[in-house]
């Protein structure tokens, strides 16, 4: 158990909160939450003479945030990220709970693996663990059988990420398994065949990337491999995301489209939840924060796309079509990167580029963005946290929202350094991280 802390001298933030306040802090969970001037030691000790005192400064005290989406690479490529790294870089970057993806060495395909990885995870009390298991045994894309019998309260998600299922009889048949044990299936949202289509094209723009070459010829050709795979990759995103919306119809499954990146694919969401179907989707920083303009040379996937897509995810993080922001956290070695390996690091920048685009940016307010790092994932969740709420878990961050800093993946505490946010000063820094009450992260 922990001890009893007061947070005070804090500006308090969650989805319904905005004011200035103290948070009392008692065996794991918020005791209380105070609104109003708790600006000095004296006044603070009289609403509990026995808590330890924290100072906040005036920053922002928030629930801490919730990752949907997280790649770990554990088990069998520890040489990419490990469970102490990657609860390093949750930790600094404010998060309290994070779900880890299935495509590991070997592949989570059972419940006794992923529980052993959320129990190991969890030992170290630095942050909430919850490990998916994949759609089909091992990748294999036909057999369902180990989702049989699922423990949702222990395994809530479900996912085949890296890749979509290619059979829709065989996703279908997921869907229902997941339906009638309560499970949530999140979608990577990629047609396999027009992948496999675009693959080519990629591969290309990676041999002469690896070459060296910088004449304008090469130059151009690079583009151009680069932008028909992307085009192509759209279309696969697209369809597939309107082909397992359909099938969420028909098995009357919840399912959560993963990294959401096109506006096609973030409309066909909007019209799913008018019908009333149990969807929700994610959009991730580097999706609304850049563009295939600004790094074009950005191996992602989903690859970030055009400006009129980036505009149209954050009018959907605005309206309430995307539900939350997640990472797809995703360390590589610096050799795996310059191979053509695709994705980045992105739990110690979220908040940051969050924070500098949305709220800088486009005026979205503090509490929205709790919203949607917090409150709302815990609801997706059915979590006790995300908001500053007496009783529930006494999950917090300690923000300051206008520190300018410098991405440097060198100073990351992810195994993984390679970001595209690299070298771009973002504003709004973590300063510190509670998790069940104690402070696991002080910068």
């Amino acid at each position: 158990m922990s001890k009893s802390t007061l947070i005070y001298n804090a500006h308090l933030v969650d989805k319904n909160i905005d004011s200035n306040g103290a948070v009392l802090i008692n065996n794991g969970l918020i005791e209380a939450v105070y609104l109003g001037d708790f600006s000095t030691e004296d006044k603070s000790k009289s609403l509990c003479n026995e808590a330890e005192l924290f100072n906040a400064d005036t920053r922002i005290v928030m629930p801490s945030f919730i990752d949907m989406h997280v790649h770990f690479r554990y088990p069998g490529q520890t040489q990419k990220e490990d469970l102490d790294t990657g609860l390093s870089a949750a930790v600094a970057g404010g998060f309290g709970t994070v779900v880890l993806m299935p495509n590991t060495n070997p592949v989570v395909s059972s419940s006794e693996l992923a529980l052993k990885i959320k129990e190991e995870a969890e030992s170290k009390n630095l942050c909430q663990v919850f490990q998916t298991m994949s759609l089909t045994r091992d990748f294999g894309g036909k057999d369902t059988s180990h989702l049989d019998e699922i423990d949702s309260e222990k395994i809530p998600v479900i996912s085949e990420d890296g890749h979509d299922v290619e059979s829709s009889a065989v996703m279908a048949e997921a869907m229902a398994k997941a339906a009638k044990n309560g499970v949530i299936v999140s979608c990577h949202s990629e047609d396999v065949t027009l992948a496999l289509a675009a693959k080519p094209f990629r591969a290309k723009a990676i041999e002469l990337m690896k070459s060296g070459e910088a004449s304008d010829e090469v130059n151009k050709e690079i583009d151009e491999n680069l932008s028909e795979a992307n085009s192509i990759l759209a279309l696969a995103e697209d369809v597939a995301t309107e082909r397992n919306i359909a099938l969420a119809r028909f098995t009357g499954s919840r399912v959560h489209i993963a990294h959401c990146s096109t506006a096609r694919s973030i409309d066909a969401v909007r019209r799913a939840k008018e019908e009333g179907l149990l969807v929700t989707a994610e959009v991730t920083p580097h999706h609304f924060g850049l563009t295939d303009a600004d790094s074009h040379r950005s191996l992602v996937n989903p690859p970030l796309r055009s400006e009129s897509d980036r505009i149209a995810l954050i009018d959907s993080l605005r309206d309430g079509t995307a539900d939350v922001i997640s990472t797809d956290h995703a360390p590589h070695t610096a050799i795996d990167k310059a191979n053509g390996a695709p994705g980045f690091v992105g739990l110690e920048t979220a908040f940051a580029v969050s924070n500098t685009v949305l709220v800088k940016g486009e005026h979205f307010t503090l509490s929205k963005l709790s919203e949607l790092m917090s409150a709302n994932p815990a609801e997706i969740l059915c979590l006790n946290k995300g908001l500053l709420r007496s009783g529930l878990r006494a999950d917090l961050v300690l923000i300051d929202e206008n520190e300018a800093w410098t991405v440097c993946g060198e100073n990351f505490k992810s195994k993984g350094k390679a970001s595209c946010f690299e070298g771009k000063t973002l504003s709004g820094k973590v300063k510190a991280t509670w998790f069940g009450g104690n402070l696991v992260y002080q910068e």
